[in-house]
């Protein structure tokens, strides 16, 4: 057991959900009225099926548009994209990059648009 104050502390999920919050925090500095009522989540893996509009790879996130009086969901998932990455500071660049482009579909522009620093 570690104590609190030790960066051990905290369990891989947590500090990638950490991760997500940042990410999501600094998109929302620009987008907070379109972003407003999106709900953000982290899950393991994608499910089995893709989406209809996937083709080949395992998905890193997913947009769900709103549907039947549920909002729209933005989900990334932290086993394909933890896999991709290199480091540390590549893991926090991908997260980024993966809510830049999930946000870009709910938003119907280009990911550049939604963060000039997105590297694609």
């Amino acid at each position: 057991m570690l104590p609190a104050a030790l960066p051990g502390h905290r369990s891989r999920a947590e500090q990638f959900d950490d991760l997500v919050l940042d990410a999501v925090e600094r998109l929302e500095v620009r987008w907070a009225r379109q972003l407003a009522g999106t709900e953000f989540a982290v899950e393991e893996v994608p499910p089995s099926a893709p989406a209809p509009w996937e083709h080949g790879g395992v998905p890193l996130g997913r947009y769900f548009p709103a549907d039947a009086g549920l909002p729209a969901r933005i989900v990334v998932y932290r086993r394909p994209v933890v896999t991709r990455a290199v480091d540390p500071a590549d893991l926090a660049d991908l997260v980024r990059d993966v809510l830049v482009e999930q946000v870009a579909h709910l938003l119907a522009r280009a990911p550049e648009d939604v963060d000039p620093g997105y590297r694609g």
